[in-house]
């Protein structure tokens, strides 16, 4: 599958020039080192990435994924060559160490960019900072060789990662299961990234019991436990540390069948996605999960870890092959176009990626780009090359094609002989098309139906609109023998809408559509917003949310509303607090104050969540019912009811 134009073809070109560019040579220059061989002069890359950095070597690994993925996007020689390049020289490394290592390795398949001293350490639980986090180099460097082999057909890529599992099962495989459980548990130090998925993956590629047997080494006991039984232990926990473990627990539930590891993946992802999730997708603060529920009390600078995402992402995708759910791919839009898209500076660079770590929700705050040599950086280097990676899935029976995501693209599917253009401008609002350039047949076309799509979802086959219900956060199935030439039209209005913290209804974000706008300011207190006087019947934020002269930009309360993809340095406010004081319906105050009730929701939030109201007449029946409701509970006295009520019926909103 190709990208076509956009803002996500655009970003992809900015990582591309930077994977085109960057030295082959320093991203090598470690593993020379501790191999003992020439590093031909080049430093390494910097950061985390250094000749004495405990981490050294991680980076290597995702620069390998990032070519990898290049090469299976563009086709271009160069890049295939640069990576076979990278490979031949970690064959080299690794040969090298077996033959003359100082120490020698314990097994001729050790590979990394510093000795196995930090491994030997972490079996005496060695904590952080002596040593930071040696299993997790280790799976970004057979990720990594392993994304050469399946993306870009490099088959010593496979023999060295086999290897290198080889190496891994002689150390873990004789370990006590006491011991492992504790390994685990050490902040940072026991941080093994998904050690669990690339295990398994390469037992699915080399069919070794060593390799699954040492997948199942990297079970986190007590919280793989706690997840099964859908027990929240959370809190307090590193983030990115415990999330690619998920996505290794499927992988090792599709290869075992254990329906522990599944049930686990799915409550983990139930815990994170919406009880702990920013408006913009990411979630932890400082890198650590907060309790559940806590988004407004958590709200600084340092918020949503980018690698945090970048996981979250993966598990929803393996998640939905297992069940396709809707509700997954709302999570994954929602991160990829809010979190993963923004986290790209919009400008070039062939020295650094030019990505996010953390990305602040807090008031005032800025985003922060660079990150070469680190975790953010990259994971961040792979995030702007697969951006199609769940555009389409297909059914494993190839009868149905699932669009998941509007991104212009090409699909081309070769069992079936299909080619589908998809065009449009998304994040942009705008019609999307879906033409059968080629091939065809009898298949199921599902369209996702987001859950935002409130304003509509319409669809026309050959300008034949379609007799078909369109239930947001669902798929909507278009079943027929398909042509060449065959089009389909989707088009799905975008509306502004806010979306509420869960521990405080009056701290929100706007959305239009799926695109979070942040109020452009630097001023490092939260701004207070009021809507709700300006409502028509429509019960529209349109109404009090205007249109800026620009695409997706708009104005209010004298600030301007930017749609937060935008890759700069402006200084943003991603909430604000809601301030509605009194029940006011337009010109007509009632000077009753907008009590809440107890889940913080006030009494004008319940009511305009019943519009749109057809007549004047409908919406002071819904008041009078609403303002009895508040008077049974003791939100209102009788006399102020009566003066809700009066206020309602004078109002005279326009439609």
């Amino acid at each position: 599958m190709t990208l076509g134009d956009g803002v996500f073809r655009t970003k992809r070109d900015l990582m591309l020039e930077y994977a085109r560019s960057y030295p082959a040579d320093r991203i090598l220059a470690v593993f020379r080192a501790n191999a003992g061989l020439d590093t031909r002069g080049a430093r390494p890359p910097g950061g985390w990435e250094t000749s004495d950095g405990n981490l050294r070597g991680h980076y290597g690994g995702h620069f390998l994924t990032l070519i990898a993925q290049a090469y299976a996007d563009t086709r271009e020689a160069a890049l295939k060559t640069k990576l076979d390049y990278l490979v031949g020289a970690l064959g080299e490394c690794q040969r090298a160490l077996a033959e003359h290592g100082s120490p020698e390795p314990s097994h001729p398949g050790y590979l990394a960019a510093y000795p196995e001293t930090q491994f030997i350490l972490l079996e005496s639980y060695t904590t952080y900072p002596t040593i930071w986090a040696p299993y997790y180099t280790c799976h970004k460097i057979m990720r990594g060789l392993l994304d050469a082999h399946t993306l870009a057909g490099n088959a010593q890529a496979l023999a060295i990662a086999s290897a290198m599992g080889d190496w891994v099962h002689s150390r873990l495989g004789r370990l006590p299961k006491a011991q492992l459980d504790r390994m685990w548990s050490i902040y940072i130090a026991g941080e093994y990234g998904g050690m669990n998925e690339v295990m398994a993956d390469l037992y699915a590629l080399t069919g070794r019991a060593e390799h699954l047997a040492a997948a199942r080494c990297f079970d986190n006991t007590a919280l793989l436990d706690a997840c099964a039984e859908d027990r929240d232990i959370l809190e307090g926990r590193h983030a990115n540390q415990h999330i690619p473990q998920f996505t290794g627990y499927l992988r090792l539930f599709d290869q075992t069948g254990e329906e522990e590891y599944a049930t686990a993946a799915r409550n983990f992802w139930g815990m994170v996605a919406g009880p702990r999730m920013y408006s913009l997708g990411g979630t932890g603060q400082g890198e650590m999960f907060r309790a559940r529920g806590a988004i407004a009390a958590t709200l600084d600078d340092k918020n949503a870890e980018t690698c945090a995402t970048y996981n979250m992402l993966k598990l929803t995708r393996q998640l939905f092959f297992h069940t396709p759910d809707a509700s997954y791919m709302d999570y994954y839009e929602r991160g990829l176009t809010n979190h993963i898209l923004a986290s790209r500076r919009d400008a070039r660079s062939t020295s650094s990626p030019e990505v996010t770590y953390f990305v602040g929700m807090g008031p005032g705050v800025q985003r922060g780009y660079g990150n070469t040599g680190t975790c953010c950086g990259g994971t961040g280097m792979e995030n702007h090359t697969k951006y199609q990676d769940s555009v389409y899935f297909r059914s494993a029976d190839g009868t149905a094609l699932y669009v998941n995501l509007y991104l212009a693209s090409t699909l081309r599917w070769p069992e079936r002989g299909i080619v589908i253009e998809q065009t449009g401008d998304y994040p942009a609002e705008g019609v999307r098309t879906l033409t059968f350039r080629e091939g065809g047949g009898s298949l199921d076309l599902k369209l996702r139906v987001p859950s935002w799509a409130t304003a509509g979802f319409t669809v026309t086959v050959n300008g034949v609109r379609q007799r078909t219900r369109a239930e947001p956060g669902t798929y909507l199935t278009l079943s027929r023998d398909w042509r060449p030439g065959d089009r389909v039209r989707i088009s799905m209005p975008y509306r502004l809408r806010v979306e509420r913290a869960l521990d405080d209804p009056a701290v929100q974000s706007v959305f239009y559509g799926p695109v979070l706008l942040v109020a452009q300011s630097p001023e490092q207190q939260f701004r207070s917003f009021s809507f709700y006087k300006h409502f028509t019947l429509r019960g529209d934020l349109a109404s009090a949310i205007s249109p800026a002269g620009r695409p997706m930009h708009f104005t209010t309360h004298g600030l301007t509303l930017a749609p937060f993809f935008h890759g700069d340095d402006t200084p943003y406010h991603a909430y604000f607090t809601r301030a509605e004081p009194v029940v006011v319906f337009g010109a007509a105050d009632s000077g009753v104050p907008n009590r809440a009730r107890g889940d913080g929701l006030t009494f004008l939030d319940v009511l305009w969540a019943q519009a749109p109201f057809a007549t004047s007449g409908d919406f002071v029946r819904a008041v009078r019912t609403l303002a009895d409701t508040w008077l049974s509970e003791g939100l209102f006295t009788r006399a102020e009811r009566d003066r809700v009520v009066t206020a309602a019926t004078g109002a005279n909103l326009r439609r």
